[in-house]
């Protein structure tokens, strides 16, 4: 079982951090191109902005706890700086999507960059490494088509279940 790259019908929701906007700008650029490409309608694509990287787990929780998305995309790019700042930031904001994703069952895709350098960000939102954030379009597209299969699968176990079971004969 795998989920298709057909857009048609699904609904998403955008978190994209303000920080480091010439690089989140970017990614959501290239994130929403995926979307329309693969037949997502713009009525059906919500971008929501937040202040930073930090601000995404809490809103991505949100957005999918409203059950009106079938998968989220969260956009950011944290670059180390000379602090320990980088490490705690990076870190809670991975385990805060996950958590997100994990609590609701809502698929939050991951794009968010955490590199050393402006260069590399630069390179991953469309220079040398292609763009991430067009890739998380298409990561978003084929999970949200993934969930629901699954849901699908869970809800014919669930009906096989509890379909009354045939008495067999005693011999």
């Amino acid at each position: 079982m795998s989920g298709e790259l057909n857009a048609a019908g699904l609904r998403f929701a955008i978190a994209v951090s303000r920080f480091n906007s010439f690089i989140t700008e970017r990614l959501l650029t290239a994130a929403l191109d995926a979307l329309e490409r693969a037949g997502a309608a713009s009525k059906d694509v919500d971008v929501v902005r937040v202040p930073g990287a930090f601000e995404l787990p809490p809103t991505s929780k949100k957005l999918a706890q409203t059950r009106k998305y079938d998968a989220l995309i969260a956009i950011g790019c944290v670059i180390r700086g000379e602090t320990a700042h980088y490490d705690y930031v990076c870190s809670e904001t991975s385990r805060g999507l996950q958590l997100a994703q994990m609590d609701t069952g809502v698929p939050v895709i991951f794009c968010v960059l955490t590199v050393d350098t402006l260069e590399q960000a630069i390179d991953r939102a469309g220079l040398k490494g292609g763009n991430k954030g067009f890739e998380a379009g298409l990561a978003a597209i084929e999970m949200g088509r993934l969930a629901k299969k699954l849901e699908g699968a869970g809800s014919k176990d669930a009906r096989a279940s509890a379909a009354p079971k045939k008495k067999g004969r005693r011999g």
